[in-house]
């Protein structure tokens, strides 16, 4: 497995589900739906987002 950084492609706002996908070995397509299906539900899913968007670092190349 590889570290956990937001890639600068397959990237759509920050980067963090495709990042999280990587990471896993998931499918980018079903890591961003569940993302989005998750806001759906009262949490504090979107805040996580931002902090991660924040924390994790941005690959460099």
């Amino acid at each position: 497995m590889t570290t956990l950084t937001r890639p600068q492609s397959k990237k759509m706002i920050a980067g963090v589900c495709a990042g999280l996908a990587e990471r896993y070995g998931w499918r980018v397509g079903r890591v961003r739906l569940v993302f989005v299906l998750s806001c759906l539900l009262p949490g504090p899913q979107f805040i996580a987002y931002l902090i991660m968007w924040a924390l994790v670092p941005k690959r460099p190349y």
